[in-house]
């Protein structure tokens, strides 16, 4: 009988140097590859910086993302630099659904969509003073054309002057409105209420139809230049009573005919006074009459 080797037994172990020999089973891990591993992790690891970056690039987008990060003040760059980030093509549709207004539709709700620029009623106003400016002398020129003692000088006053009326009626009514529309809305429940940038923008291209207007006043047929203001008025009046009319129709009668009528007849005082005062006709004085020749005649006798 096999006797049976018991494993508590003490041996001696002679081959103590093979204990020292590497084993295919087992896994050896030296200091050079501790240095290889730690080389490649922070090669592999990104930098402070960068994750401190991308974490305040998430915050960002994340609070734009839900609307809580905080607008710039209205007296900065920044605060009006979001109204010039439109592109042409919503201009164009802009510039265009002004001109050609269709009944039941509301401009800012159909072409604006809650989102004004300022970069089209700039440029609009803009144009619309030069072409004032520059009709009016042509108009001028054309007018007394052919007069023996007539001199042409340019009146470089009419640009000022047009300048102030022109932005002083897109920016002043559409304050003066939007107090009002506000205020009403404190006083009267479920009315539509605008904001200020949006009553800018809607009056701004509402001034777009005026400019091919003026340039028809160069013509010298008065039936044809009052066609064109009335023409103009119909037009541009249309756009803003269909824009306003939403925000003050659950008013009193009484009230939203006054802010209407107020409306109306702001735009016709800008344009009648344009026609009146840039386009009027010279008073003629009679040809053998002036001041000096007068004076010399009473001195003689």
């Amino acid at each position: 009988m096999a006797s049976i080797k018991d494993p508590f037994e003490f041996q001696d172990f002679d081959d103590s140097g093979n204990l020292l020999e590497p084993n295919r089973d087992t896994v050896a891990i030296s200091i050079d590859d501790d240095s290889k591993f730690d080389s490649q992790t922070k090669a592999a690891a990104p930098s402070v910086d960068a994750y401190e970056e991308d974490t305040e690039a998430s915050d960002d987008q994340a609070k734009l993302l839900s609307g809580q990060k905080k607008d710039a003040a209205f007296w900065t760059f920044e605060y009006y630099q979001k109204f010039f980030d439109i592109d042409s093509y919503h201009v164009k549709e802009r510039i265009i659904g002004s001109v050609l207004p269709w009944p039941r539709k509301n401009f800012i709700h159909v072409h604006l969509r809650r989102n004004p620029d300022l970069y089209g009623p700039f440029w609009i106003c803009t144009t619309l003073v030069f072409a004032i400016a520059i009709s009016g002398n042509i108009s001028t020129f054309l007018v007394n054309l052919g007069k023996p003692n007539y001199k042409y000088t340019p009146e470089f006053r009419k640009v000022t002057i047009a300048a102030t009326a022109i932005f002083c009626y897109a920016w002043l009514v559409p304050l003066a409105l939007w107090g009002v529309l506000l205020w009403r809305s404190n006083k009267v429940m479920n009315l539509v209420s605008y904001s200020f940038m949006e009553i800018v923008c809607v009056y701004g291209y509402s001034l777009a139809v005026y400019i091919p207007a003026v340039v028809i006043w160069i013509l010298p047929f008065m039936w044809l230049q009052w066609l064109s203001i009335v023409v103009a008025l119909c037009l541009s009046g249309s756009v803003l009573v269909m824009t306003f009319w939403p925000a003050v129709r659950d008013d009193h009668p009484k009230v939203y005919i006054a802010i209407l009528s107020a409306i109306v007849t702001f735009n016709v005082l800008l344009a009648v006074g344009c026609k009146m005062y840039f386009f009027s006709k010279p008073e003629e004085l009679p040809e053998n009459s002036s001041g000096p020749t007068v004076g010399i005649q009473k001195l003689t006798t």
